[in-house]
């Protein structure tokens, strides 16, 4: 069976000054219409909450909306205020109001029974100025040319309702696959930009069990140490993944933080607010780029599982005092780019696994025992064997090595779990283990590794 994903591309939108105003004014009619309707589905929850899903958006237009079978509906005020509306923005207005309001009585009433974050939390409150955008149904409320250039959208002018032509750029490659099925973009518009978020739902392929596997180190003073590791032991690529300038740019603004927190003393709140969210933007762009390396590495050499270590929830401790440790740990991408290259890897129809990190980077891969690491280079290891090798490339052997040797084993005794979330190995899986084991491949699941 196929699986199916959605996954969302975001178009830019080319308009001038007068067509820019258009679009923010039907935002803000439509918002308006959700404040309204907020209010009148809790009014009468009592009733529209027992109806089934189907039957929710006809009852309350039944309320709202004056028609040759309804002439006189409850609320007269819709009709003067909400004149000509659009029945498709009013229809996802319903829906995105009742959103609220569920989610509302829901909360609420787990607030009443007692499950609460903390024992004096304050009740939930019914939030109806909240920040909707509009749903762009095909058709009736945009219409697409046929190289998707540009679109026709259905704005408000202040007395009316008119179409207006505006270009998209900035498309990815997903509108072009016939298999995958676009469906109704939001219109989002902001101060600087506007531009469609546009879904498509994706039919998720599946790759073909190969004798390789893409193994993962990720670090701090390397980013990312990649090897392919073969399920005989042998390694036929390997690369070291570093962008030092998006790394010296984020630190040049942490730096910049660190000198304003010496020079204030006592700090206040949203001290450095701009700076720490350019880092914060460098830093998930880094994540991009490293991930969608990745991605290109296992799609060239046909690798079907891309492993990294299970480092979720890990706290590492801080340096030494007046030391960069500990804001360098900080700044760590290693949860980011297993998330980013797990979204994208997935959509190709691989998988990624995780495996026990305990000693892959304090064992040396050919088997020698512990190693010593450089106290000038940290990334220079020293094996028992009087061996200078690079830390975390054995570290990288170790973590393929780790993940072959658990689909090669039959018994299954690497996949037994304690109460860790990881993987409890009975003993330290190196690369040389694979030298000496039959290439014998059991196909186990692997999504019990996270």
């Amino acid at each position: 069976m196929v699986k199916q994903n959605i996954r969302t591309d975001k178009w830019q939108i080319i308009v001038t000054p007068p067509q820019k105003e258009l679009l923010e004014k039907t935002i803000c009619e439509f918002r308006c219409l959700v404040r309204c309707l907020v209010g009148v589905i809790y009014t009468h929850w009592s009733s529209i909450g027992l109806l089934d899903t189907r039957a929710r958006i006809p009852a309350i237009e039944k309320l709202i909306h004056a028609t040759a079978k309804n002439p006189h509906p409850k609320y007269q005020y819709f009709n003067s205020r909400f004149y000509k509306f659009p029945s498709y923005y009013r229809r996802g207005a319903i829906q995105f109001a009742l959103g609220q309001v569920s989610s509302f009585v829901t909360r609420y009433r787990e607030w009443q029974s007692g499950i609460r974050s903390q024992q004096k939390a304050l009740p939930p409150r019914l939030n109806a100025d909240c920040g909707a955008y509009p749903p762009l149904y095909k058709g009736q409320c945009i219409k697409f040319s046929e190289d998707l250039n540009s679109a026709e959208i259905k704005v408000f002018t202040g007395s009316d309702w008119e179409w207006i032509t505006v270009g998209l750029t900035g498309h990815r490659q997903r509108h072009l696959n016939p298999i995958n099925q676009r469906k109704s973009p939001y219109l989002i518009v902001s101060d600087q930009k506007c531009h469609l978020s546009v879904p498509f739902k994706i039919k998720l392929p599946k790759l073909k069990d190969t004798e390789s596997v893409l193994s993962v180190d990720l670090g701090i003073n390397t980013t990312a140490t990649v090897s392919v590791v073969n399920f005989d032991g042998t390694v036929s690529y390997r690369e070291f993944i570093h962008p030092g300038r998006d790394i010296d740019r984020r630190d040049k603004r942490l730096k910049r933080i660190s000198s304003k927190a010496r020079r204030t003393g006592k700090l206040y709140k949203g001290f450095c607010r701009g700076l720490y969210r350019k880092a914060n933007n460098i830093n998930r762009e880094i994540g991009h780029k490293v991930s969608s390396r990745l991605i290109k590495i296992a799609r060239q050499y046909g690798v079907k599982y891309i492993v990294f270590e299970h480092l979720k929830g890990w706290r590492p401790k801080g340096g030494k005092k007046r030391s960069t440790l500990k804001q360098r740990f900080h700044n760590w991408l290693h949860r980011r780019i297993a998330c980013f290259t797990e979204m994208k890897w997935s959509e190709w129809g691989g998988k990624v696994v995780y495996v026990n990190p305990r000693g892959t980077s304090s064992y040396a891969y050919d088997g020698s025992g512990k190693l010593k690491r450089n106290k000038n280079n940290y990334e220079l290891a020293m094996f028992a064997n009087g061996k200078q090798y690079n830390c975390d490339l054995s570290a990288s052997y170790n973590i393929g090595a780790r993940f072959i040797y658990r689909l090669m084993s039959r018994n299954g005794s690497q996949d037994k779990h304690g109460k860790n979330s990881c993987l409890s190995p009975r003993s330290r899986v190196t690369l040389s283990i694979l030298w000496s084991q039959p290439i014998t491949i059991v196909e186990q699941d692997t999504t019990s590794s996270r």
